[in-house]
């Protein structure tokens, strides 16, 4: 017994110098990270410009044509709907990792990542060597024959999905998958009447513009069977962080617009072109409960949160659901052009009932590039890399907030982050020309961000994952010098 008793003397004396171990670590941290802060600001403060973080790689000589023959071509021969961000657009000719490189061969730190798409970093070696593998093979054989790339790539999709969702259709875009996804609810059941999420983007087709909750996607055409319910904003939304009196409406829309039975409900756990708006906690569980009771399906658009960027494999996760379908595209194929939907066994027998075919979903050189994203992401430990790197940042960005007035909220999860700038933090007014002037003067010092939300006075931060602690340093010390500039 004693013996006992001096053991566990002894264990409670080692666990207790081992916790003060660590907070003294933790401590020192702290202070690290103080110091250098203040190190920085005093750089800013005598007007020192930051410095981007060293990068072994040289681009090749570039020898196409100039920005103005690009231009040129661009007005003649392109869609006047294309526009491009910039006073003076930058002309990219080359990409590694989370670098740029443009006609000069000058670099610029990735903040973007191709709109939330280039997950793994830009010409990853084990995703081109998956690319270029299967090219030299067979590029399209049809999905009529047999081929390996898409099985593999849907038994290996499946087995990083929660539930039953173990079964995948391949599309080439976001906004096929999330047409198709709506269809299979309608489908199954026998329902027309779907629910969507005001300030929510889907795509531009017909149905997917239906379903998005902005003006500014919507073409005056027929969009039909879809009701819009109130945005669970925490900054913006009458309701604050409240997610079940945002569900409410969902109910209501239920009772009141529809026959008590709908197909379905979409949404995104992280409205991406909307602003890096996050679901308010609570609100997911309780409008999927409330769409289920009304017979209807959940479908999750992870078309820009998935694939490991928030941190988890999947946006919805952190709201602890699990929905009916999922959607996804960008991350997917890092680049190359693959959206999917994925769903339950009995949902996908919806489409046996007619002929669906997609020519090209699921061909073996995108399917091969799907199955090497998801051999990276695990092999990178960008889940990982994405809640460390993106908390680090976000807690950088938070203190810029108390640091100009200007910087009405700053959120996000893991590597998908909005920074939206008001003129007014009471009435929260849109600061557009600020938003515009400030992304237009990192570009200068070599920072690449987007702009999104309703408004457009949100920067998007959404870059590769493979981003480092130095390079969300050298991100946010270049907003921090020029918004101490406005």
């Amino acid at each position: 017994m004693q013996r006992f008793v001096a053991r566990s003397g002894l264990l409670e004396g080692g666990r207790r110098r081992a916790q003060s171990l660590l907070r003294s670590q933790q401590q020192q941290q702290k202070q690290t990270r103080y110091f250098a802060q203040a190190a920085r600001e005093k750089e800013i403060a005598n007007d020192v410009l930051p410095k981007m973080p060293p990068f072994d790689y040289s681009p090749a000589p570039y020898t196409g044509p100039s920005v103005d023959e690009i231009l040129a071509k661009r007005r003649q021969f392109l869609s006047p709907s294309m526009f491009y961000l910039y006073k003076k657009p930058v002309n990219i000719v080359e990409g590694r990792m989370q670098y740029l490189f443009d006609e000069g061969g000058r670099r610029y730190l990735d903040g973007f990542g191709g709109i939330a798409t280039v997950n793994c970093g830009h010409c990853h070696p084990d995703v081109v060597d998956a690319i270029v593998s299967q090219v030299k093979r067979i590029q399209h054989p049809t999905i009529l024959y047999l081929n390996h790339a898409v099985a593999d790539f849907a038994e290996a999709l499946a087995s990083k999905m929660p539930g039953n969702l173990k079964v995948a259709f391949f599309t080439n875009s976001g906004t096929e998958a999330n047409e198709l996804a709506m269809m299979m609810a309608r489908l199954y059941t026998g329902c027309q009447d779907m629910i969507s999420v005001r300030n929510s983007y889907h795509g531009n087709a017909a149905g997917t513009m239906g379903a998005t909750g902005q003006r500014s996607w919507k073409f005056s055409v027929v969009q039909s069977g879809i009701h819009h319910v109130l945005n669970p904003d925490p900054y913006r939304g009458p309701f604050g962080s409240d997610g079940e009196k945002y569900a409410k409406d969902v109910q209501d829309i239920v009772d009141f617009a529809t026959t008590g039975h709908v197909a379905g409900f979409i949404s995104e756990a992280i409205q991406g072109v909307g602003g890096i708006v996050e679901a308010a906690p609570g609100y997911l569980p309780a409008v999927y409960k409330n769409v289920r009771k009304a017979g209807g399906l959940c479908i999750a658009d992870e078309v820009q949160s998935g694939f490991a960027r928030t941190g988890n494999m999947w946006g919805f996760e952190a709201h602890g659901v699990v929905p009916d379908i999922v959607t996804m595209a960008k991350g997917i194929g890092n680049g190359m052009p693959l959206g999917a939907v994925v769903t339950t066994p009995e949902i996908a027998e919806v489409l046996t009932r007619r002929s669906y075919f997609n020519t090209f979903g699921g061909n073996p050189v995108s399917t091969a590039a799907g199955l090497a994203v998801l051999k990276v992401i695990d092999k990178d430990n960008l889940r990982e890399n994405a809640s460390t790197v993106g908390a680090y940042m976000k807690d950088r960005l938070t203190a810029l907030k108390e640091k100009y007035e200007i910087i009405g909220d700053v959120r996000g999860r893991g590597l998908m982050i909005g920074v939206e700038l008001v003129s007014d933090r009471q009435k929260k007014t849109p600061a557009n020309a600020e938003t515009l002037h400030v992304l237009d003067q990192m570009k200068e010092m070599g920072v690449l961000i987007g702009k999104g939300g309703f408004y457009g006075n949100v920067f998007r931060i959404t870059p590769p994952l493979c981003f480092t602690k130095e390079d969300a340093d050298f991100l946010v010390d270049v907003m921090d010098y020029n918004m101490s500039k406005l």
